[in-house]
């Protein structure tokens, strides 16, 4: 990778981890989003990189790993960590986000951020190939970004994490904004400063397409520039890919690899018990996560576990858009806010995740992110919930908190309904199996919804909280707000940041638009016999990395 001097944003940066204001992984995170490399990301921050004994990996080998099995659409319109995974093998990403949280360059070589960050620069891997032969070109990027771009396609979240590259009157890709400067390099001219454009070409909706694809079933499509092949799908049961066998890939030059001969993303279904079942059968290698007391459960069997601190949750949100009978009642910042009262967020930690993370807040800006406000801790009122509600005549409406039917989610949402009653509210549960819950996750009148973690504070609330956003499933609209994280997107330095933080921190908590209880720790658990299987904090595999010990 081409390295790049340091930005003139990293001298604030510097400051912050020297002071205690930021924490390792988010430091490296955001001066590599800024175009320096790794090792230079270390030595900037006066940090240590961590070195370790690699155990040699042999070549071969079916890894079989425990994970649902999602029906396949355009890359673009991703909504789950799984989906990307399936593809992963054979769809690359421009950018990958590792666990130390450095950013490093996959398709691309480099990339340099002017002062304001309105202006990129991405200069392409040379050498790389689509598995048909095709040359991986600055065209293909192109079109990939162009295709982000388009707010009319269903689904398409890629859209709002590209707003400063989008024609407002057209909803598509701005005139100028993406320019081919030669085959090997792509320049970006933003209409206003965005800090996260590189950090968000890292996330799972960002793969990157063929200009053949026409937003069909990728899998069946099959081109890509990874080492692997997709072979075979059944929705619901099992995924499997191949190494390639006609395709160089590029990566192996660079990382080594691939490893393994075969994948098999085998679905087992939501019940934890079922893949301890599996586990201790020898029927899988891998788990893509292990949750509540099948963590302990796995350690029992003998099972190797890895875990990792993350900005990751879940929020329980009342839909001010939804479609109900009648008024809708969660349209009223009142009501919202009684809710939120009348929950004890350490109670459904507790609960829900076995103490397993720590407590939030309810405004989705984690303690680990760079320019994480302290406003203190979510308010606690049970009585004052009920007299709330009592005062909006809503004491006698029936809330219907739908979960999916896993055991930590299933678990945090009962913790949650049972407080509600506690304060005196009607509550009625449904708990609906993975199929029903994901086609459907963004309508439920009021319901709970699990959240990856992702490195910037300012990707979360552009993703969930932004006026007309796709993700944006509860609805809110705040013109304010969306100015205020405008203005966020353009401070490269967390502590000018962190004051606009705080106002959208409080927006998110005084308009009551979640009740997020916990942040959590993730974890894995894989037979022992695998190298590079850790828990990634966005839940990526990297299946390129992964391999059996030799």
């Amino acid at each position: 990778m081409t390295q790049t001097p340091p930005h003139p944003a990293t001298a604030p940066l510097v400051t912050e981890l020297r002071a205690g204001r930021m924490g390792r992984r988010e430091f490296l995170s955001r001066v590599t989003t800024l175009g320096l490399g790794a090792t230079a990301a270390y030595a900037l921050g006066g940090l240590t990189r961590p070195v370790r004994a690699q155990p040699a990996i042999a070549r071969g080998g079916t890894l079989r790993i425990q994970q649902s099995v999602k029906p396949p659409k355009d890359p673009r319109s991703y909504d789950w960590s799984e989906l990307a995974n399936q593809t992963r093998g054979f769809l690359e990403y421009l950018v990958e986000y590792k666990g130390d949280g450095v950013f490093h360059g996959m398709l691309l070589d480099s990339w340099e951020v002017n002062a304001d960050a309105t202006g990129y620069v991405l200069r392409l891997r040379p050498g790389v190939r689509w598995n048909n032969g095709d040359p991986f070109t600055a065209q293909d990027v192109a079109y990939n970004i162009t295709r982000w771009c388009d707010t009319t396609a269903p689904g398409n979240s890629m859209a709002s994490r590209c707003t400063a590259l989008i024609d407002p009157a057209t909803g598509q890709a701005r005139a100028g904004a993406i320019r081919v400067e030669d085959e090997l390099t792509v320049s970006l001219t933003l209409s206003r400063p965005d800090i996260a454009l590189i950090a968000n070409m890292s996330d799972y909706p960002a793969a990157i397409v063929h200009q053949s694809y026409d937003g069909g079933d990728p899998f069946t499509h099959g081109i890509g520039t990874g080492p692997f092949r997709p072979v075979g799908m059944t929705v619901g049961e099992r995924c499997i890919l191949e190494r390639h066998p006609d395709h160089d890939w590029w990566g192996t030059k660079v990382f080594g690899g691939p490893w393994l001969d075969r994948v098999e993303f085998i679905d087992l279904g939501t019940n934890p018990s079922t893949w301890l079942a599996a586990a201790d059968d020898g029927f899988v290698d891998l788990l893509y996560e292990t949750v509540g007391d099948f963590i302990d459960a796995m350690n029992a069997i003998g099972w190797t576990a890895t875990h990792t601190e993350t900005a990751a949750t879940m929020v329980v949100r009342a839909s001010q858009s939804a479609d109900l009978v009648g008024t809708n009642p969660y349209r009223n910042a009142a009501v919202r806010r009684a809710l939120a009262l009348a929950v004890d967020n350490a109670i459904c930690l507790e609960l829900g995740y076995g103490g397993r993370g720590t407590v939030a807040a309810n405004h989705h800006v984690s303690p680990i992110h760079p320019a994480y406000a302290d406003i203190g801790p979510a308010p606690y009122d049970p009585a004052l919930a009920r007299s709330e509600i009592e005062a909006e005549g809503l004491l006698g409406f029936q809330h219907e908190l739908v979960t999916l039917d896993d055991e930590w989610q299933r678990n945090t949402g009962d913790a949650v309904a049972a407080q509600l009653r506690d304060a005196g509210l009607r509550v009625a549960r449904r708990i609906v199996p993975g199929a029903t819950f994901w086609s459907n996750w963004r309508d439920y009148p009021f319901s709970g919804t699990q959240w990856n973690h992702r490195p910037l504070d300012v990707q979360v609330l552009s993703l969930a909280y932004r006026s007309g956003a796709v993700w944006n499933e509860s609805g809110f609209s705040n013109a304010e707000f969306d100015a205020l994280l405008d203005e966020a997107n353009r401070l490269a330095d967390p502590e000018a940041r962190r004051a606009v933080m705080a106002r959208l921190e409080t927006i998110l908590r005084d308009e009551g638009v979640i009740i997020q209880p916990f942040w959590r720790a993730l974890y894995n658990h894989h037979n022992g016999q695998l190298v590079n299987a850790e828990k990634h904090p966005s839940n990526e595999i990297h299946l390129y990395r992964i391999g059996f010990r030799g």
